[in-house]
């Protein structure tokens, strides 16, 4: 049997979404492909957290872009992926991270705004930013993009009704998107995580909760980025630990 292709991403570009807060997944994840060789476009809404992890990637000696906004407007995301392509030459790698948990309660209690709130925050900025870059991924003849969703959609817990419903959408326009570009030799999977080692979590639970390492998570979305899962497309990875 050959040897499993590498993980990395030298002469490669990358857009990573969520990119805000250090000890988060968006920042662990751009640092990751950063180091294996790509060239980056971080984003978030948050401008000046976005502009400290750029000064943060950059002392690291990883070229590094940000363009700051609400990814859940379509000129935001199209700006980011014009960004790649005018500094870079082009766009390879797209890994929707933005998202997260809004609300939390009883299903009762969860108002079609809160839904709304989830879906944009989830749904929509992944919809929005894969479909800015699909033309940009065409022009480079194909390319990888890895979408953050959530075990709750495997593993359903009470009081997350509309956070699991915006992730189950997540992972429906993953294998839709599969499907649909795998003529354009573009490869689209998901992550699935449990809940993840980051700072916030650790702040919450405290530091002997049973949390997923932030590097098991790392690992996955790198490793279907990469020519590794060059056969992989339209699929779902949990990353647990069990």
């Amino acid at each position: 049997m050959g040897e499993a292709a590498p993980l990395e991403f030298q002469g490669r570009v990358a857009l990573v979404t969520g990119v805000s807060h250090t000890g988060q997944v968006g920042p662990a994840v751009a640092r990751a492909l950063g180091e294996a060789g790509a060239r980056l476009v971080i984003g978030a809404r948050d401008a000046q957290a976005l502009a400290e992890r750029s000064a943060e990637l950059r002392q690291l000696g990883i070229e590094v872009e940000a363009s700051a906004g609400d990814y859940t407007r379509p000129p935001v995301a199209q700006a980011a992926v014009a960004v790649a392509e005018q500094r870079f030459g082009g766009l390879d790698v797209v890994v929707n991270v933005a998202g997260g948990l809004v609300s939390y309660g009883p299903f009762p209690d969860t108002s079609v705004e809160l839904l709304e709130r989830e879906l944009a925050s989830n749904l929509t900025t992944a919809y929005c930013v894969s479909q800015a870059a699909l033309p940009a991924l065409r022009r480079r003849g194909g390319g990888a993009i890895v979408n953050v969703a959530s075990i709750a959609v495997l593993r359903p817990q009470p009081q997350l009704a509309a956070y699991t419903a915006a992730k189950a959408g997540v992972v429906g326009l993953t294998r839709a998107l599969a499907r649909e570009l795998r003529d354009d030799h573009i490869r689209v999977n998901a992550v699935a995580p449990a809940t993840l080692q980051t700072t916030a979590n650790i702040a919450a639970m405290g530091p002997t909760a049973a949390l997923v390492p932030l590097a098991r998570l790392v690992r996955a979305v790198l490793f279907l980025a990469s020519p590794a899962a060059a056969a992989i497309t339209g699929h779902l990875m949990p990353v647990t630990q069990d």
